[in-house]
């Protein structure tokens, strides 16, 4: 497989990534596959029996500001410390070299692409690292940058001041498509999508790379199935669900590091034959 895979992208004149939560699980990120996985990161939710999905709830903004902002400033602290693996600095460097060059399609909200040097990155499920208003008294969206949220790590509530709309002064909250979420700003989003989409019109021999994308929410899954429908030329890493329907593709199950350092030496192998 690892040969194979090899040989799809000696071949690519193009390079799609395809990224899930798993692939940030190498840079010690969490996994919040299933409760218990997400308790393991999170003890204090774990005492409250809150899940990822129950804290991901919009409403929280409103009705419990300190609790909604406890989470998701947390992440954003976490995820501004983290830094990218080296699988990162592999891709880049699998993809710097082609003809039509790399882009990213990403339901990760953590900026690690950005952080490890991708330009053309297409966000599905918005960023942490930007924020809109709560009240939606205008839509625009604008960088958490500046923005630190002091958080109690023993009850996991924020401690005010909260992070605040600059044009009403009301509570802003992050630029992420949250569960149930019906006033998620897309523009930002959408724009990358829209750039990706005119990029694939033109790709030639893409290749399409697919790391850490479960079955559970399988909009990163999806996207890539269709992007490499036509040639079936999708390399899927993933070490719990790597099938791939219809059997089209390579299937490695593995995680991503490991794999894509394997895959390095695999076509510097190849190079020297």
């Amino acid at each position: 497989m690892l040969e194979h895979a090899a040989k799809l992208l000696d071949g690519a004149g193009a390079l799609l990534i395809c990224a899930g939560a798993g692939m940030g699980v190498d840079s010690g990120l969490p996994d919040f596959r299933g409760g218990e996985g997400f308790w393991r990161a999170y003890p204090p939710y774990a005492r409250l029996g809150l899940r990822f999905e129950e804290l991901a709830d919009p409403r929280h903004f409103a009705d419990d500001p300190e609790l909604a902002w406890g989470f998701y400033g947390h992440r954003l602290a976490l995820y501004r410390e983290t830094v990218p693996h080296d699988g990162f600095r592999l891709l880049r460097e699998f993809g710097s070299e082609l003809p039509h060059g790399v882009r990213v399609f990403t339901s990760n909200v953590d900026g690690q692409f950005q952080a490890a040097g991708f330009r053309h990155v297409a966000e599905a499920h918005g960023s942490i690292h930007h924020l809109q208003c709560l009240d939606g008294c205008t839509d625009d969206i604008w960088p958490a940058a500046g923005i630190d949220v002091v958080v109690d790590e023993a009850t996991m509530r924020a401690v005010p001041p909260l992070p605040s709309c600059p044009r009403c002064g009301g509570l802003a909250r992050p630029n992420i498509l949250m569960f149930g979420d019906f006033s998620w700003v897309p523009d930002r989003s959408q724009a990358q999508l829209d750039e990706l989409t005119a990029w694939r019109r033109t790709a030639r021999d893409l290749v399409v790379v697919e790391l850490g994308a479960g079955q559970a929410v399988p909009t990163v899954r999806r996207y890539a199935e269709l992007a490499s429908a036509a040639t079936g030329a999708l390399i899927r890493i993933n070490p719990r669900e790597p099938e791939i329907r219809h059997g089209r593709g390579v299937s490695i199950a593995a995680g991503a590091l490991e794999t894509l350092t394997a895959l390095a030496a695999a076509r510097d192998r190849g190079s020297r034959r």
